[in-house]
């Protein structure tokens, strides 16, 4: 598929360009009082757009730190997060990396998931399933909820009613075997899909956060789903996944806390 070789081709330059600059001295900007964004994100992204533009030219890209470039219902839209994990690479800390997605007519068709850290490349086409390098992903299957290991993270906003996790958090680390918080929802995702996470849930997430890990996952053989139950899209702020096993107990135990503050405005 085209499409998945300029992602990857994309996502690779681009992270040239990020490690480069990982570890030393960088400009740092805040889009809030915790919402970090480095010159290198910048970078990246121009880079990332110019590979895109140069073979699919009229395609809209929506991506993190310039938004929508076109209409929010062009047929052709790439999504891309140029560093996911943006405090933890001003940080030093190596949990990063460039996700990218391309969907059509509003289904996403495939999805590169890059670690530079690593040189882990993770990439799925609709249909085809879900890689790590050329190794094929499929999501773990453990007997229960209480022998799962789960990742989730915070939003920068907790102050508001929807994007507060915390209470979610305290009652699964009663449910789990354990729970860890690596700052890259992007990361958190693949590594569902490759069986290293037995499940995620996370609210305030953003398209170029979760796009690219929900085709992964998907194609990887798990469930993905609004916190709500229904079928996850990108634009959905509250999302939980993981294999079939275990999914409708996530879910149902992730329910039991979750403050649904759609139902209450509608």
């Amino acid at each position: 598929m085209k499409e998945l070789k300029v992602g990857i081709d994309a996502a690779k330059t681009a992270a040239k360009i990020i490690q480069k600059y990982y570890g030393r001295h960088i400009s740092i900007q805040h889009k809030g009082e915790i919402n970090l964004v480095t010159e290198v994100d910048v970078l990246a992204q121009k880079m990332i757009v110019k590979i895109i533009h140069k073979t699919f030219k009229n395609d809209a890209i929506l991506a993190e730190e310039s938004g929508l470039s076109k209409t929010a219902d062009a047929p052709r839209r790439w999504i891309v997060d140029p560093i996911d994990g943006t405090t933890n690479f001003a940080h030093g800390y190596p949990k990063y990396c460039v996700s990218i997605a391309f969907e059509e007519a509003g289904e996403l068709r495939c999805g590169v998931i890059y670690d530079p850290t690593l040189n882990e490349l993770f990439h799925s086409v609709k249909g085809k399933g879900a890689f790590l390098n050329k190794k094929r992903l499929h999501v773990s299957n453990p007997k229960n909820l209480r022998q799962s290991l789960l990742v989730t993270g915070f939003a920068y906003d907790l102050e508001k009613p929807e994007y507060n996790n915390i209470p979610l958090f305290i009652h699964m680390l009663k449910k789990a075997q354990a729970i860890r918080r690596d700052g890259s929802a992007a990361l958190d995702l693949a590594y569902v899909a490759a069986g290293r996470f037995d499940g995620f849930w996370e609210l305030g997430v953003n398209p170029w956060d979760t796009a690219a890990g929900i085709l992964l996952i998907e194609e990887a053989g798990g469930k993905v789903a609004h916190m709500s139950g229904r079928k996850a899209k990108v634009t959905d702020y509250a999302i939980a996944t993981s294999g079939p096993g275990i999914f409708p107990d996530l879910l149902s135990e992730l329910q039991s806390v979750w403050v649904n503050t759609e139902a209450k405005s509608a």
